[in-house]
């Protein structure tokens, strides 16, 4: 029995399509409750493997450096600590040595470390705090199905907008493109992520720029934290005549 002039198919319809609308627009609310339970604080010890690489400017003229190195990390009640072992001390200081004789020799262990940043080592045992500020920070788009290494996934979209920008950087931007993807599994929980930015400009009048950004990550549960297990970046910048790439990779294995 039916209501006079509701035809039964078209309630149907109609109730498949706002349950449609209704799982589309959950996928946010599944992230944020699962980044909400993944902020454990359970001990966490993991090998930390970082490889860095830049080069500057064209053709023969132009400088590669390459940077290599393996650390242990614990993040636990004491705070955050990184462990180098005798075998890449031994090696920073070797190549420290032979540096101060050579200015042009190469320095893949030094080089590394010294691209280590703190903000960088705590995203990665605390991602899910990351992924907060980053969501906090834009705009959500929209939800669709997709997959990920082969297993269903579902794709969350954001916009980042040039007023992310440091004040003094945006006078000069003239175009800005920002986006953030965030893949999750049923429950929520993140999976991987990537982020773009591109962006040209003009400084000083006559000196035109342009910068692309990519970052790209995967996750897991380890307990009841949410940990950055791959992040690799790669950046590219043009401007005022010269060209310069850099790309880092760093990845963390839980240690049991």
């Amino acid at each position: 029995m039916h209501l006079p002039g509701i035809h039964p198919i078209s309630t149907l319809l109609t109730c498949l399509l706002i349950g449609s609308l209704q799982a589309h627009a959950d996928g946010l609310a599944d992230l944020k409750a699962a980044l909400s339970r993944l902020q454990g604080q359970m001990p966490l010890k993991a090998a930390l493997e970082i490889k860095t690489s830049s080069r500057q400017g064209d053709g023969k003229d132009a400088e590669d450096r390459q940077g290599q190195a393996s650390l242990t990390l614990e993040d636990s009640s004491r705070g955050l600590q990184l462990l180098y072992g005798k075998d890449v001390l031994m090696r920073a200081e070797n190549e420290q040595r032979a540096n101060s004789k050579d200015k042009n020799s190469k320095t893949p262990t030094l080089y590394a470390l010294r691209a280590l940043d703190f903000t960088e080592l705590r995203s990665m045992t605390s991602a899910a705090a990351t992924l907060v500020r980053e969501i906090e920070d834009s705009t959500y788009k929209g939800e669709a199905a997709d997959s990920y290494n082969g297993k269903p996934a579902r794709k969350l979209t954001f916009e980042k907008t040039i007023d992310k920008l440091a004040e003094r950087d945006r006078k000069y931007v003239k175009d800005f493109e920002g986006r953030l993807t965030i893949w999750i599994a049923a429950d929520g929980t993140p999976l991987a992520s990537t982020h773009r930015v591109n962006l040209s400009g003009r400084a000083f009048i006559v000196v035109s720029f342009e910068q692309h950004s990519d970052e790209d990550r995967s996750y897991s549960v380890v307990g009841d934290r949410l940990v950055l297990t791959r992040k690799e970046e790669k950046n590219r910048s043009s401007g005022a005549g010269e060209r310069q790439e850099n790309k880092s990779s760093m990845v963390l294995q839980p240690i049991t």
